[in-house]
């Protein structure tokens, strides 16, 4: 994938990222000349409908929300095989590796950074989009230091069906709360 071009716009420079349904790549946008982050969908899913379906929910979900604590999303499409989408390219690190290096954070930092969250979770709820997946590692932090929520991937459009859906558990099982597990 590095140094391949999509729609003649995005060139992959490096991967940075990935996760069970996608890896994310910095990338150059030729046409507004900047860095942006694009998420691919990974080859094995591409023929599986569920996923694309998926994939192209989480960039709609995400395109919707505009705050400054939300990764904001550019652009989506297919080139090819490759189905991607185009966001805000945020250099810094998760909130996993902030925590992996510097151990427990300080209190007054733990809650701002759980106020930024709090704030970007808020105003995806305003606009009937519930994540599904908060954890450390959907946390990104600026060099700034500004929090920005990240993967959307299986956030759910909140509808009298989805709040009342049963049997049905989505998320990551290391963050699962009590009742959910």
């Amino acid at each position: 994938m590095i140094d391949r071009t999509l729609d003649n716009r995005y060139t992959i420079l490096e991967r940075v990222g990935g996760g069970g349904m996608a890896d994310v790549y910095r990338a150059h946008d030729r046409l507004l000349d900047r860095s942006v982050a694009v998420k691919v969908l990974r080859p094995q899913f591409t023929d599986d409908e569920e996923f694309v379906t998926r994939f192209r929910r989480e960039a709609q979900a995400a395109a919707r929300l505009s705050h400054p604590n939300i990764v904001n999303i550019y652009d989506v499409g297919r080139d090819g095989d490759s189905y991607y989408i185009v966001m805000e390219y945020i250099s810094g690190e998760t909130l996993k590796e902030r925590i992996l290096r510097e151990g427990p954070l300080p209190v007054e930092n733990a809650v701002r950074i759980a106020l930024e969250i709090a704030e970007a979770l808020e105003h995806a709820h305003q606009n009937n989009i519930v994540h599904c997946d908060i954890k450390p590692h959907n946390i990104l932090m600026t060099r700034a230091g500004r929090v920005k929520v990240t993967d959307f991937g299986i956030a759910r459009a909140v509808t009298s069906a989805t709040m009342t859906q049963t049997g049905t558990i989505i998320g990551s099982v290391h963050y699962f709360s009590p009742e959910q597990a």
